[in-house]
């Protein structure tokens, strides 16, 4: 699932990777289908992708790309993003972000 808006692309990626819980899998995508449409409405995010590996639902992996990391830190602030991380922080069994600066 890609969600992307017209804004400028930006240079500041980050990259989430989720191991979801047994049974919560379903529940996670569809908070996670909210939060991806309530973060593209934020002015300093273009492009926020939801990647599911075809052989485990419950791994999951997000592309999301921002003008800078202000704005990243703008979105760690938002009451959405608040809200989201609280719901389904114990439906996760693991979550690595990294953090990248496009070249070029």
């Amino acid at each position: 699932m890609t969600h992307e808006t017209p804004k400028m692309r930006g240079n500041w990626v980050v990259t989430v990777e989720f191991t979801i819980q047994s049974g919560f899998a379903e529940k996670f995508m569809v908070r996670l289908a909210v939060q991806a449409a309530e973060s593209l409405r934020e002015a300093g995010c273009s492009q926020f992708d939801v990647c599911v590996d075809p052989a485990d639902p419950h791994h999951v992996f997000l592309y999301e790309l921002y003008s800078d990391r202000d704005a990243f830190a703008t979105h760690l602030a938002s009451s959405h993003f608040k809200e989201f991380d609280a719901a389904t922080r114990s439906w996760i069994a693991s979550k690595q972000v990294m953090q990248w600066r496009r070249s070029g």
